[in-house]
């Protein structure tokens, strides 16, 4: 097991604060067992707060509960994923069941613990629970493991302290979160402002860019002399995450087709169709690779790149992509032709660099509300 972080004081095993209880799931062959008034979850529901009737996937009957492995779960209990979301936790406000992927501890002693304070402690080690998952096709722990995670040992008052702190956090990142929607929305309501209604020129993508590549197909790894841009590193509100990138050896013409350089517009050609077309402008000083589901688009001097990205991240034109991509659900495609063949209006340029100074002074403020 990982070592614990530096603690002074006491530590406690889990499987010491009460009684551990395994779920199960009523048999689908008895459909008359699933209209009945008890909630009924899976790890889907485990949020890290409270749940009640609202979070059940199903309401099973009494009948469900006699004849199945699956058991009622005192209100008040600490609930964890084993399987299939190892480590996610919840506290049940309601008596309910649960599936066989979760383990309940139950009969916790609250003059001694505050129940948020250790589900907070156990979603800090949820990273710690999912290293240690096993398995073929479904990988998890065994309530042994559960039972083995061991938190420090606070005084109640001094929990109590630590649950409003970290609570009180929340909040903050709550908050913060609405201030970077809204200013996102701010800079769309301006574009649709400056550029919705009045009758600019159009033209499509494909005239004005002066080069459309796909990128490479070949297979990345962690080392590599070029870092290899995937679709997960294009956010959907169209910025570049570099937070988790894989690495490529690549040159000659390979190399100059798939390599971006600043000012390059990548469009996310395949994904979900929920997501496909999400567009980013690279602006890294380090010259990078993109993968073959990304389109790369060297713009002539007509359009600024960062006005065609936001034209593309727009949230009629994504309804228009999704329209016009093809293929799965899971899997929908658009590609370098048809992208070629989208219009998009041109205004004079003096108003395109009106509207990205604007942009890039709420950037800045995006920028210290995400720091």
């Amino acid at each position: 097991m990982a070592a614990k972080p530096r603690f002074d004081g006491e530590w406690v095993r889990l499987g010491d604060l009460g009684n551990t209880q395994a779920g199960g799931t009523p048999s689908s062959k008895h459909p008359e067992f699933f209209t009945g008034t008890i909630p009924w979850i899976g790890t889907t529901a485990l949020n890290g707060g409270l749940l009640d009737e609202s979070n059940a996937v199903k309401m099973i009957t009494e009948e469900a509960v006699a004849k199945s492995a699956t058991k009622i779960v005192p209100a008040g209990s600490i609930m964890v994923g084993i399987r299939v979301g190892v480590g996610k936790v919840a506290i049940n406000a309601v008596p309910m069941c649960t599936s066989q992927d979760i383990v309940s501890i139950t009969g916790i002693d609250t003059d001694q613990w505050n129940k948020e304070y250790i589900s907070l402690a156990l979603q800090y080690k949820a990273p710690i629970l999912a290293s240690q998952a096993q398995g073929a096709t479904i990988t998890g722990i065994t309530s042994k493991t559960l039972k083995s995670i061991t938190i420090p040992v606070l005084a109640l008052s001094s929990q109590n302290v630590v649950v409003s702190q970290l609570r009180g956090i929340d909040r903050q990142i709550a908050c913060a979160k609405k201030r970077l929607e809204f200013l996102g929305i701010l800079v769309k309501s301006r574009f649709a402002e400056m550029f919705g209604d009045a009758g600019w020129p159009v033209a499509t993508v494909g005239s004005l860019a002066v080069d459309v590549r796909y990128g490479t197909s070949k297979k990345a790894s962690d080392c590599g002399e070029y870092v290899y841009l995937r679709m997960n590193n294009m956010t959907d509100d169209g910025r570049l995450d570099l937070d988790d990138v894989k690495r490529i050896d690549l040159n000659g013409p390979e190399l100059e087709k798939c390599r971006v350089v600043d000012g390059d517009l990548l469009f996310n050609r395949t994904n979900s169709r929920e997501k496909v077309g999400k567009t980013v402008v690279f602006h890294e000083r380090e010259p990078m690779v993109i993968a073959g589901y990304i389109i790369r688009v060297r713009l002539g001097d007509r359009v600024r790149p960062d006005f065609l990205a936001t034209y593309m991240n727009l949230p009629t034109t994504k309804a228009m992509l999704r329209s016009i991509a093809k293929g799965a659900v899971h899997q929908a495609n658009i590609n370098s032709r048809e992208l070629s063949a989208i219009e998009v209006p041109v205004p004079p340029m003096e108003l395109q660099d009106r509207f990205l100074s604007f942009a890039a002074e709420v950037d800045k403020s995006r920028f210290v509300v995400r720091s």
